[in-house]
C-alpha cells in the first residue's frame, strides 16, 4: 500500500514538472520572469517529497543516519547527490584490529631506572648552590617545567627549592604545589637524585637573595654549565622565570631517564584530587566496560590565535579578529594554509567523523574534557549526534562536589588528567601541552591507546567527503591514520617532543619485525610522532600560546 502511495506522488510531481517544461520551452506569449514564483514554489515541494517520501539507502553493514552531513561544526546541509552520498553509519563497522587494545604492547616496558655511572645526590649535590623556578602556563605547561627542573639542578650540581607555580597569567590560579602536587612525595621519591628542599635556606643569619634570569628555549646541558653555572658559584642563588621547554630534548640517556623518573614516579596529585578523579572514573565505568577521553580544544581564544577559519562566515571572522587583536605581535596566517598544513584543531564534528570511520560506533561512551567550545551547543551537536554517550565532569558530578576544585582552573584540569589517562582509549583533535604529556605518559605505561589526528591528511579528506561513499572516506581515514594510533612502532629515532615520546625509557624484549616473543635483548622504541617532523618543526603549541598570551594581559 505504501508503495502504491508513493508511486502515486512520483507521477504526480512528474506530471508537474512535464508541465512546467512544456510551458518554458513553448511558451512565447508569457514572459519567463512570470514563472519564477512558480518554480521556486515547484523547487521547495520537490526537496519536501525527496526528503520525506525517498527510500532510504540500506546498506548491509548497519543502520544509517539520515542523510545529512556537518559544514565544518557549523551548520548542517543535504547531501541529494544520487551517485556518492555520504551516509555515517550507526555502528563503527568491522575493523581488522581490536580498537581498545595497543597492538603488540605486550613486548614493552617503561625503563626508567639510572645507570651505575649516573651520580646520587650525594655525591652530585654541592653545597650553597640554590636553584629555584617559576613555572609558566597552565598545569601542563607547569608541569613540563617541572619535570626540566630536577634535571637542571642535577646539571648544576644544585639544591633543588620546591618550584613556585604561575598564578599571575591567563588562568589566574592561586594554588601552589603542595595544592596540587604531593610535595612529600616529590621530595622523597627523588632524594637518590637531586637534593630537594621546600623554601630557600639562611646562610648564617643572612637571608640568600636569588639572582633571577632566563635560559633559551631548549638550552642543553652544556648551555646550563655556560650560562648558569657561573652565576650560581658567584650568587649561590638563582632563580629561573618563565620556565617551560627550557631544556632541550637532546640529552644523554641517564638525564632523559630522570626526566621520566619525575614525570611518571615522583609527580602525583593531591589526594583530593586523585580521589574526585577515581570517582568520576568508577562513574563512567559503571555505565561501560569501555570508554573514550576526548581532550577537546576549540576555545574562542584559542582559535583566534591560531589564525584558522572554521566556515562560520563574517560573524566567525569578525568575533575571532576582535579577540585576535589582543595579541599585537602576532603576525598574519593564512587560514587555508594552516588547515591544509594540518595546524589547525579540528572541529567537534571532524573529531566524531574520524572516531566513527575507526570503528567506534554510536554506542561507545564519550568523556570529554575541554573549555568553552566556540559556538557552543551548535559546535557540540554533530558530535553528541554522532556518540549520544557523552559525559564531562560537569555532568556526571554535582556541584557541590566539584566545589573544592571549580574555582581553580589547574585543579579541574587535573581531574580531567585523571580520567583522560585512565581511558581506554584517548584522543585529542590539537597538539597541545595536555595532548603530549598524556601521550607520552600512556606510551610509557603500556602503550594505551592514544589517537592522534593526522591533520595534514585528513584535512583534504574532510574538504571531499561529499564526494565520496562513506565506506571510501573509511578506507582513507585508517589509511591516514597509521602510525597515529598509538601502538608502538620502530621509525628512525629523534622525531618529536621527549614529553609525548619517551623513547629513552620504553624496552622492548623482542624481535617486533618476526613477531616473536623471543628475548633478543633491551633496546629503546620509538613510534611516530607529530607527522615525523624533526624538533625544529613543531607545530605551534600551547607554549608559544601562552607565551604571548600572558605577555599581552600582563
Amino acid at each position: 500500500m505504501k508503495k502504491r502511495k508513493q508511486r502515486h506522488h512520483e507521477t504526480l510531481f512528474l506530471g508537474i514538472i512535464q508541465i512546467i517544461l512544456h510551458t518554458l520551452l513553448f511558451s512565447r506569449r508569457r514572459r519567463i520572469h512570470l514563472l519564477l514564483p512558480l518554480l521556486s514554489a515547484l523547487s521547495g515541494s520537490l526537496l519536501f517529497f525527496f526528503v520525506f517520501f525517498s527510500p532510504p539507502i540500506t546498506s548491509h553493514h548497519n543502520h544509517l543516519i539520515n542523510p545529512i552531513w556537518f559544514n565544518n561544526g557549523m551548520g548542517f546541509q543535504m547531501n541529494l547527490q544520487k551517485e556518492h552520498v555520504f551516509r555515517v553509519p550507526m555502528g563503527g563497522g568491522s575493523l581488522s584490529r581490536d580498537v581498545w587494545t595497543s597492538k603488540q604492547s605486550k613486548f614493552y616496558h617503561a625503563c626508567s631506572h639510572s645507570t651505575n655511572k649516573f651520580p646520587s645526590a650525594e655525591v652530585n649535590t654541592h653545597p650553597n648552590r640554590y636553584l629555584m623556578i617559576a613555572t609558566s602556563g597552565g598545569l601542563n605547561q607547569q608541569r613540563t617545567g617541572i619535570v626540566d627542573a630536577v634535571v637542571a639542578a642535577h646539571i648544576l650540581n644544585a639544591v633543588l627549592i620546591v618550584p613556585k607555580l604561575d598564578q599571575k597569567s591567563y588562568w589566574k590560579d592561586s594554588s601552589n604545589f603542595s595544592e596540587i602536587f604531593d610535595v612529600d612525595r616529590f621530595i622523597s621519591h627523588l632524594s637518590k637524585d637531586v637534593k630537594i628542599i621546600r623554601d630557600l635556606p639562611r646562610i648564617g643569619d643572612k637571608v640568600i637573595t636569588p639572582y633571577r634570569t632566563r635560559v633559551p628555549r631548549k638550552c642543553n646541558a652544556k648551555c646550563y654549565e655556560t650560562r648558569i653555572l657561573p652565576i650560581l658559584k658567584k650568587k649561590h642563588a638563582v632563580q629561573l622565570t618563565k620556565f617551560d621547554y627550557r631544556l632541550s630534548n637532546w640529552l644523554d640517556t641517564d638525564l632523559q631517564k630522570l626526566r621520566c623518573r619525575v614525570n611518571y614516579h615522583a609527580l602525583k596529585f593531591t589526594d583530593p584530587i586523585i580521589e574526585m578523579g577515581r570517582k568520576l572514573v568508577e562513574r563512567i565505568r559503571m555505565k561501560s566496560k569501555h570508554f573514550v577521553a576526548l581532550h577537546l580544544r576549540f576555545e574562542p581564544d584559542m582559535l583566534a590565535f591560531s589564525g584558522c577559519y572554521y566556515g562560520g562566515g563574517d560573524k566567525e571572522r569578525k568575533e575571532l579578529g576582535k579577540i585576535r587583536k589582543r595579541w599585537k605581535t602576532l603576525h598574519t596566517r593564512n587560514p587555508d594554509k594552516e588547515r591544509r598544513h594540518g595546524k589547525c584543531p579540528l572541529t567537534p564534528e571532524e573529531i566524531g567523523l574520524m572516531l566513527r570511520a575507526l570503528g567506534f560506533g554510536n554506542d561507545v561512551h564519550i568523556y570529554v574534557a575541554s573549555g568553552e567550545i566556540y559556538g557552543g551547543e551548535e559546535t557540540l551537536a554533530p558530535l553528541k549526534a554522532l556518540f549520544p554517550n557523552f559525559y564531562s565532569k560537569e555532568t556526571i558530578a554535582s556541584k557541590e562536589e566539584l566545589a573544592p576544585f571549580s574555582s581553580f582552573s589547574s585543579r579541574m584540569a587535573a581531574l580531567d588528567f585523571i580520567v583522560c589517562d585512565e581511558s581506554d582509549v584517548f584522543v585529542s583533535n590539537n597538539n597541545g601541552n595536555m595532548a603530549r604529556i598524556l601521550a607520552g605518559r600512556r606510551r610509557y605505561f603500556d602503550h594505551k591507546p592514544t589517537i592522534r589526528p593526522n591533520a595534514k591528511k585528513l584535512y583534504k579528506l574532510f574538504v571531499n567527503r561529499n564526494n565520496m561513499t562513506w565506506e571510501e572516506f573509511t578506507s582513507q581515514v585508517r589509511t591516514s591514520q597509521i602510525g597515529f594510533m598509538g601502538d608502538p612502532m620502530k621509525v628512525k629515532p629523534g622525531r618529536g617532543e621527549f614529553h609525548e615520546n619517551p623513547s629513552a625509557c620504553i624496552c622492548a624484549d623482542s624481535e617486533m619485525d618476526t613477531g616473536s616473543a623471543t628475548n633478543s635483548g633491551r633496546r629503546d622504541m620509538v613510534e611516530v610522532t607529530d607527522s615525523q617532523v624533526s624538533e625544529e618543526e613543531q607545530e605551534w603549541s600551547d607554549t608559544e600560546y601562552m607565551e604571548i598570551n600572558e605577555v599581552e594581559i600582563q
